[in-house]
């Protein structure tokens, strides 16, 4: 994940669509109450911090490139930021009582994703992963797009809503799981639609070449329909415990 967003680090953080309050309500209710301390792991900017802060909770965020966790530090110092991947991360004697992850599972190595978690975590702890998918409202404005990246990649692949609460179930590390969902719909205009689309991980691990035309195609698909794409967004939450030693 180092170096792939970091050159992008306030664009991703101006561009990037937030996340909806409810995810702290929901974690706060499935959780118990408050939690004495939370890690966020891949924090990048801090859109999800945002609402993890709802929690009022001390908050460790693990985001391993500098320049995400110098805009997350920014943003709000009174969190405590550690430059570490999650696999070089040493969770505290004792374990923490919720470990939280946006948009980041992916990243994590996925051998050991599930365990790591489980190990860090106390006993009876809250493992709560959350993330968008990226939809369209109008189905000849989500075909459109789709057709224009195929023509410049055909190999591109997208994960569907929610896997990771496959991946997580599979581990069969936890138990209590439980999956919400929430839709809004986001108008954006080309350029910001534009704009989003640069802080994309498939999208900037492309060669600039690629990238270029992306955006010329793109920028003709929003404008042939009046300038505007309306997004649907999937933010899917999944909760988890570790089970009570």
């Amino acid at each position: 994940m180092t170096g792939v967003f970091g050159d992008v680090a306030d664009l991703y953080d101006d561009a990037r669509p937030g996340y909806p309050a409810t995810i702290a309500e929901a974690i706060r209710a499935y959780h118990g109450g408050a939690p004495t301390r939370v890690v966020e792991l891949g924090a990048g900017t801090g859109k999800a911090t945002e609402v993890l802060l709802r929690l009022d909770a001390p908050i460790t965020c693990v985001e391993p490139d500098p320049r995400m966790a110098a805009v997350l530090a920014t943003r709000y110092p009174q969190v405590t930021v550690v430059g570490q991947t999650f696999e070089q991360w040493q969770p505290p004697a004792g374990g923490v009582p919720l470990i939280a992850c946006a948009l980041a599972w992916h990243w994590l190595d996925p051998a050991t994703r599930n365990q790591r978690a489980h190990a860090a975590l106390t006993s009876g702890g809250t493992l709560a992963v959350f993330g968008h998918k990226y939809g369209y409202a109008d189905p000849a404005q989500g075909a459109a797009v789709d057709a224009a990246l195929r023509a410049i990649d055909p190999t591109v692949q997208e994960r569907p809503a929610g896997w990771f609460a496959h991946d997580i179930t599979d581990s069969g590390l936890f138990t209590d799981i439980r999956v919400d969902t929430v839709h809004r719909d986001i108008p954006l205009r080309t350029d910001g639609y534009l704009r989003l689309l640069q802080t994309f991980g498939p999208y900037r691990q492309h060669p600039a070449e690629q990238q270029a035309r992306a955006l010329t195609a793109l920028r003709s698909v929003v404008d042939g329909f009046g300038g505007t794409v309306v997004l649907r967004l999937c933010t899917t939450l999944v909760l988890a415990r570790r089970p009570h030693r």
